[in-house]
């Protein structure tokens, strides 16, 4: 991942909101995973009263393995997105090069 040199700040002195909206464009995808995350724990507390006949164990199972899914598909997504956002840059870039050698 490229890091914009114009917008570098020390670490130290960074705000916590800061550094989530810098995550969160280097990474898009990754909040969406966790709010993903978030939607299915809070739902599946909803639907622990009414689980009828099944034991708790499984219910708990279900909706970790449901959580834990949403968080490895946007991750995963996320990792596709920028691989493919850095070769579409490079071929700019090499585009641009070809370009000039031919002058």
């Amino acid at each position: 991942m490229s890091a914009d040199e114009d917008s570098w700040v020390p670490e130290s002195q960074e705000s916590v909101t800061g550094k989530l909206q810098r995550k969160m464009k280097q990474s898009p995808l990754v909040p969406v995973g966790l709010a993903g995350f978030a939607v299915i724990v809070a739902y599946g507390l909803y639907r622990l009263k009414g689980r009828g006949d099944v034991k708790m164990s499984v219910h708990l199972i279900h909706t970790r393995v449901a959580a834990q899914a949403c968080v490895v598909g946007a991750t995963a997504l996320g990792t596709t997105y920028t691989m493919y956002k850095e070769y579409r840059q490079r071929q700019a870039e090499e585009k641009t090069i070809d370009c000039e050698g031919d002058k």
